[in-house]
């Protein structure tokens, strides 16, 4: 191959009418679309704070909270009528009205002179009450055990003109600590199942209770198809074998019962000693006080 034939091939000479045509004009481009301009951030923010400040501007101010108001689904809870949470359902449902207006507003305030009426029914707010009692033998929480057993609330009548409730069930043959309150929202939280405070039984068997069995019980256990946790078992000191201490977060007693009785044991006895850090210290048999600031608080924020 020669030089010449090998520079055309590199240079890829074009031909001659290649040269002729590129002196046309060529026709103008067309524009290219343009999208909207991009606004600065700085300015965006300006923008938003301007409509922020001008939406503010048409609402009603913010009012401060006077010292005789509070908002209405407390009021509703405090009337014992339902939980705070149930309560904001029902207003936004347009169920609630102040002086005669349907409310449908969260967090509206009212004063305890409004005069509330939910759903056909008009409000009496009343103050949270809590009351502690050590429960005697031969009295139930039930309501519907005919005459034979009476019902816990009287040994509590006088403690206070509020329409207060047990939280939790009791047997007749169950002893121990047992909370009233009108507060129907801490009710409900003791009485959910993922409830997590402990509560102590001190429990009296028919016989003693074997060691094996003791140590599968603190394992834990299937009942009804519910698993059981048991935080803590023991044998109680300087007394019989067949006294067993039990830490539970169950309120509920009948668990505590149906724990032995799987493992073919009679429970003649349940006493609770303790109900989420509360305990019968100064508190005989049959006797009810009032709990103080700090027990309040310690069960509002018990998880």
């Amino acid at each position: 191959m020669n030089n010449k034939e090998g520079n055309n091939k590199r240079g890829g000479s074009r031909p001659n009418s290649s040269r002729s045509n590129s002196s046309k004009p060529k026709p103008p481009m067309a524009k290219r679309a343009q999208g909207p301009k991009k606004v600065k951030p700085e300015v965006k923010a300006a923008n938003a704070a301007a409509e922020e400040k001008a939406k503010k501007q048409n609402q009603a101010p913010k009012r401060q909270k006077a010292s005789d108001e509070i908002r209405l689904n407390k009021y509703i809870s405090n009337s014992g009528i339902c939980s705070r949470r149930d309560a904001d359902i029902y207003i936004q449902s347009g169920n609630v009205k102040v002086n005669g207006v349907p409310v449908t507003e969260m967090g509206y305030l009212v004063k305890l002179n409004d005069v509330v009426n939910f759903d056909g029914v008009t409000l009496t707010p009343e103050k949270k009450e809590y009351i502690l009692l050590n429960k005697p033998k031969n009295f139930t929480t039930a309501l519907d055990e005919g005459q034979e057993y009476r019902n816990v609330l009287e040994l509590v009548r006088g403690s206070t003109n509020s329409k207060i409730a047990p939280i939790g069930r009791m047997d007749k043959n169950t002893t121990g600590l047992l909370v009233f309150t009108n507060d129907t929202d801490m009710i409900r939280k003791f009485t959910l199942p993922n409830q997590k405070s402990s509560k102590i039984y001190q429990v009296s068997l028919d016989k003693n209770l074997k060691f094996e069995d003791l140590e599968k019980i603190s394992k834990g256990l299937v009942l009804d198809g519910h698993r059981v946790f048991v935080e803590e078992i023991s044998y109680i000191d300087n007394e019989p074998k067949s006294e067993i201490g039990l830490k539970l977060r169950t309120s509920n007693v009948k668990v505590v019962r149906s724990i032995f009785e799987s493992f073919e044991y009679n429970v003649l006895r349940i006493d609770r000693v303790a109900f989420a850090g509360l305990t019968k210290k100064n508190l005989p048999r049959g006797n009810w006080r009032f709990l103080t600031d700090q027990e309040i608080i310690n069960l509002k924020n018990a998880k």
